[in-house]
Order: structure tokens, then sequence, then C-alpha cells
């Protein structure tokens, strides 16, 4: 397991099949995939799992694995993917967490974490959050880590269309 990013508490690290079990914790829980307007099916996980898998080895990046360093409990996923904004490929930092988790601060620092290391170790100039429109405590993060509002978009998904904030900030 690569380790990418490490915080006082938290090590950000790549995930492999090992972590299947704490992924379905989080993507099948339907609360906490609201924004997605439902809980992943086992085979949603696994193809979410082999996406990240693949982002490491195409894109050098991905998201990752965020490690509780007291128990090495996985709790979320924080990390940088290629989206698309407007027929522009751009840099995502995104974020995402056990609900027994919320509320604490891992996301707004892992977050943060994860935009350093865009400008800092990959050189890229802007890094971009693309947040669905109801999903207001990653609205916060983003807001919290200094990003600002500059569109809108709409993606359709799982038979719902949904309207998603998109906030950036420069390097």
């Amino acid at each position: 397991m690569k380790k990418i990013i490490e915080l006082d508490d938290i090590i950000l690290r790549e995930m492999t099949q090992d972590d299947f079990d704490d992924l379905c914790d989080i993507l099948k829980d339907e609360k906490t995939m609201y924004a997605y307007e439902h809980g992943f099916s086992d085979e949603e996980v696994q193809q979410w799992l082999d996406k990240q898998i693949n982002r490491y080895k195409n894109d050098g990046f991905g998201l990752w694995a965020m490690v509780l360093k007291e128990n090495n409990k996985m709790i979320g996923q924080c990390g940088l993917t290629i989206q698309d904004f407007n027929g522009k490929n751009v840099v995502e930092v995104g974020y995402l967490l056990n609900r027994n988790y919320w509320h604490k601060g891992y996301a707004t620092r892992c977050a943060k974490a994860c935009m350093d290391y865009a400008f800092n170790e990959l050189n890229i100039e802007e890094v971009y959050s693309i947040i669905r429109d109801n999903n207001i405590a990653s609205q916060n993060v983003a807001k919290r880590n200094g990003l600002k509002k500059v569109g809108l978009l709409e993606k359709f998904y799982y038979g719902v269309h949904m309207p998603h904030d998109v906030y950036m900030m420069k390097k």
C-alpha cells in the first residue's frame, strides 16, 4: 500500500482489494450516499474500487483511503480525480467519509492536504470541487478550504438529473 500523505492522525494511501469491506461500510450506506441517490451494491463498490486502482496507474492519483493512525481503520476516502467541467478536464479534490466520522474535521483537513499535494507535488494550477447542490456539508468543506463557486454543472446519474455547484481555487 503506497502512502501518499501523512497528517498527525491520518494517512492517505492508495486503496487495495483489502479495503473492500471498509469501502462497503461507506458506499453501501444510503444515508452516507444521499447525494448519489442510493447505497451501492457489492458490484458497484467493486467497480468503484477498480476505478480508483486504475486511476493510480493511469493518472498517478485517485481517491485514496483515509486511515486513522491510532487503529489503522479506513474511515473514508479523499483524493484527486480528473473530471469533466464544460468539456475541460480538471483536477477535482473529492472526499467521502463513513458517516460515523462526519463533523470531526477530517474531510476539511484531508481535502486541504490533497489540494496542497496537487499544487506543490503535481504542480497543478487549479483545483476544483464538483459538489451536488444538496450536499451542504461538502460545500462547507470547499468553502472552509478557500475554494470559490465558479459555476454549475448538471449530471445525469442513476436516472436522476443532479445539479452540482462547481468550486475552484488557483495555486
